[in-house]
């Protein structure tokens, strides 16, 4: 009873979501005005509804209800609990789910913040926020039902991807997906305003908030799904330009482009119609990475690859919420009154100048991500767009980036501020540190990674240079300072990184640079549920005169039937050990993968103080709403 229940609590939310859109939107009608105030309980309901919903089915999945398909095509008795709690959004079914239920959180948090804003326009986005959510629950309940049953019921189930039962599955789809969904916020603010007699100008501020949450959250997932990939998957990569790490990508781009488009939005009345734009844009994008991962039409570690059909519904969907927010944009054209530029070199033109670079790298990640699945379609045969093209693009216009970031420190509104005198001392500055830099990071001299220290280093000193801008735009120099550490830490760790594969044993022995690895023995372990093969592995540092012992296994998943390597890692400050331990070539040797990668925890890092700049400004913008409401 408790999945038919959690059925018709997804049903109920669905109903909730229909009245909630439909009484406001009659209430424009002319109907009596006062229904407008019903959306609120409404979208409370919903919310409730599918937190239910989704917690039933937590529920049947701990306690092995392996009469409802998706539990058991996705669980085993055998599974830890945090395993099966985590399965939920495990596969296509459940993550669908989790959708609605991300959905419908997000729309209940911008009606508890707007609680007491009964204007039309709030009901208006709430209005856009319950028909996105009305749209997945009958997606779910009609193409993708993660309560249907199973009988007769198996005595046991399938068991989770082996590849997913890690801690990184607890925690990087929830991410990931509460970004995506975050920009759902965005994109209604954006619709309710194109359906204004007259854009409300709060919008942008108001907007931006939702903005830098989903941007925190997507940045946090995108960041667990690179660290995931790196420990868990063995190859010793943290980005391999996957289609689906792209689809994550992309409105990443445009999320970040978003932000600072509502910056100048909301203080100079300016790029108006850019943030409408990538505000639509944005949540467009998160709905086509949402259908790349479940369609099946581009192949990847990450896809669920399923039925075709259910992905063309996703598409369906999106082109929905492409088409009517343009062809408002399109109609209402006209009455945007933008603020004017004053300067040339101010901060608005540096905005616009970061947009169009965002908007270039939007659309190249995009064609190289898409266009062997265009060109198969046409039967125009096959090809293969891998890292050299997304490299070739990427990495110049991030360059270009870059120094516009380091720049903002100079420009203020309106007009530019620096002279040549700040300008001359920046430029001596970053030179310096590039020099530092290049000299205590880099282990050999390479052309692209001179230029990229140097871009990172602009990045820092202009702001070191002005301690009264830095204390004030601190969330925004931290930020910065993530993006040039990321930058730093990705290039050195493709530059100046090293490995080797061998055929080893016990009693052998291989050298990598300053490493020494001795096979000492291999151990026999039992899981919860797996057994594997452990490699005890001695590493000899010859330059510090170290020792680490290092464990990497070969796990076998009996009900699944894989194999999985898990890597053994030794982190230091500038780099890592990684060391894979591959198939077994004879009674006692196997094939192992060992890999010195330079810097990696430099990306982490970076991606943190990203994280932390962007709660410092979100946090700056939730005070001063408290202290001016």
């Amino acid at each position: 009873m408790i999945p038919e229940l959690a059925l018709f609590l997804l049903i109920l939310t669905g109903f909730f979501a229909f009245l909630g859109a439909i009484l406001p939107l009659l209430a424009n009608l002319k109907s009596p005005p006062q229904l407008r105030q019903y959306i609120w309980p409404l979208t409370y309901g919903a919310a409730l509804s599918v937190t239910l919903s989704i917690s039933l089915l937590a529920y049947s999945f701990v306690v092995n209800d392996f009469s409802v398909l998706y539990i058991a095509q996705h669980s085993n008795s055998q599974l830890p609990t945090f395993f099966k709690i985590a399965a939920v959004w495990g596969g296509h079914e459940g993550s669908l789910l989790f959708w609605v239920f991300s959905l419908a959180l997000w729309a209940f948090t911008i009606a508890v913040v707007n609680r007491k804003e009964k204007a039309p326009f709030i009901s208006n986005v709430l209005v856009v926020m319950n028909l996105l959510i009305l749209a997945l629950v009958l997606l779910t309940l009609f193409a993708s039902n993660p309560f249907e049953r199973l009988l007769p019921a198996p005595f046991e189930g399938r068991d989770l991807n082996p590849m997913l039962q890690d801690i990184g599955l607890i925690f990087h789809p929830p991410l990931l997906y509460l970004g995506y969904v975050g920009f759902s916020g965005c994109f209604a603010f954006a619709v309710a305003a194109l359906c204004q007699p007259e854009t409300p100008f709060p919008w942008a501020k108001q907007s931006r908030i939702w903005a830098l949450m989903a941007w925190i959250f997507l940045t946090a997932g995108i960041a667990l799904g690179a660290w995931w990939a790196y420990y868990e998957l063995g190859w010793g990569g943290w980005w391999f330009w996957d289609p689906v790490e792209n689809a994550s990508l992309l409105p990443w781009l445009t999320g970040t482009a978003l932000l600072h488009s509502l910056i100048a939005s909301e203080k100079r009345n300016a790029l108006i119609r850019w943030s409408l734009l990538l505000a639509i844009f944005t949540f467009c994008l998160s709905l086509l990475g949402t259908f790349v991962v479940r369609s099946g039409v581009l192949t990847s570690v990450h896809a669920f690859a399923v039925d075709p059909t259910k992905g063309l519904l996703l598409l369906f969907i999106l082109a929905l919420c492409l088409v009517i927010p343009l062809t408002l944009f399109a109609n209402n054209f006209g009455r945007f009154k933008v603020g004017k530029l004053r300067a040339i070199a101010s901060r608005e033109v540096l905005f616009l100048a970061l947009n169009s670079l965002f908007a270039v790298t939007t659309l190249t990640v995009l064609l190289g991500t898409f266009y062997p699945m265009i060109f198969d379609v046409f039967n125009l045969g096959k090809i293969s767009v891998g890292a050299p093209y997304f490299n070739a693009l990427f990495v110049p216009l991030s360059l270009f980036a870059f120094l516009l970031m380091g720049s903002a420190i100079f420009i203020d509104w309106g007009k530019s501020k620096f002279n040549k005198k700040q300008l001359v001392s920046a430029l001596l500055l970053t030179l310096l540190l590039t020099l530092l830099m290049f000299t205590f990071l880099a282990e050999q001299l390479q052309p692209m990674v001179i230029i990229l220290l140097f871009c990172a280093a602009w990045i820092i000193s202009p702001a070191l240079l002005n301690i009264k801008q830095l204390v004030k735009k601190r969330a925004m120099f931290i930020a910065h300072l993530g993006v040039a550490i990321t930058a730093i830490g990705a290039l050195l760790n493709a530059y100046d990184s090293s490995e080797i594969s061998s055929k080893m044993g016990p009693n052998s022995k291989v050298e990598l640079a300053e490493l020494s690895v001795e096979y000492q023995q291999t151990e026999w372990l039992i899981g919860p549920n797996y057994s594997a093969e452990q490699a005890r592995l001695l590493i000899t540092d010859k330059q510090n005169n170290k020792h680490y012992q290092l464990t990497p296994q070969r796990r076998h998943y009996p009900v699944r039937v894989m194999n999985m390597s898990e890597p053994a890692i030794k982190s230091f400050w500038n780099k890592d050990i990684y060391i894979t331990l591959g198939e077994k070539i004879d009674t006692t040797d196997y094939a192992v993968r060992i890999q010195k990668r330079a810097f990696t925890n430099w990306i982490w890092f970076g991606v943190s103080l990203m994280i932390i700049g962007g709660l410092l400004a979100l946090l700056k913008k939730i005070s001063f709403r408290k202290k001016y409401a």
